[in-house]
């Protein structure tokens, strides 16, 4: 059975990864017949967002126990996780991934990745083994992958433009579907940079997951 490496971000769209993406991810690999272990870095969150109201609140979160809650408390430590023991890798989106596992949402084009986070990328990509990043997460795919690495958050004009200018080669993608690029074996999919819907989002996902097991 084929093992996919599943970094998380925290729990919640707005601070950590996105629930529904991570969920679906994780149901589309077992349907694909493949297994799934979840990893993210033992940090504190660069805040904590009220989900209702959208206000930021008085109060700190560590990475590794939110993301637990989608996980089942199924999770380790990413600095646990080795290229070697997987398959491949995937990372759902939600604004974890642009706070938590790099700072994009703060300093855009200039962003750094969490050390742990851009190792274990980098160790996947040079064991040319397969990684998806779904919705934000392909804006850490340049600084991964270096010069013309091809994915898509969609078509918003903004975060394309800025994928772009750090290297990468932006695709415009509906929400149905994914974007490869063969020669370094990654997968991207809008989900909710474009999805109205849990259902829009499982559209892409689950075409992207089915390619992503079968290039394991």
């Amino acid at each position: 059975m084929k093992k996919i490496a599943v970094i998380l971000s925290g729990s919640g769209v707005f601070d950590g990864a996105e629930i529904h993406e991570s969920v679906l991810a994780l149901l589309a690999i077992e349907q694909a017949g493949a297994s799934w272990h979840c990893f993210a870095p033992n940090i504190a969150q660069h805040h904590v967002i009220n989900h209702i109201s959208g206000e930021e609140m008085p109060e700190t979160r560590n990475v590794l126990v939110e993301a637990a809650r989608i996980a089942r408390g199924n999770i380790d430590d990413i600095v646990n996780l080795r290229a070697v023991d997987y398959d491949a890798l995937l990372l759902p989106g939600g604004f974890g991934v642009a706070k938590n596992l790099s700072d994009f949402a703060l300093a855009g084009t200039k962003c750094q990745v969490n050390s742990e986070v851009k190792r274990v990328c980098q160790e996947f990509a040079r064991e040319e083994k397969p990684a998806a990043y779904l919705c934000i997460a392909p804006t850490l795919i340049p600084t991964i992958y270096g010069e013309g690495a091809r994915g898509t958050i969609g078509n918003d004009p903004d975060t394309a433009s800025a994928f772009s200018k750090m290297g990468g080669e932006h695709v415009v993608c509906p929400v149905d579907d994914y974007v490869l690029d063969q020669q370094r074996k990654i997968l991207t999919t809008p989900a909710y940079m474009l999805a109205g819907s849990v259902s829009e989002a499982a559209s892409g996902i689950n075409k992207l997951v089915q390619e992503l097991v079968k290039l394991a």
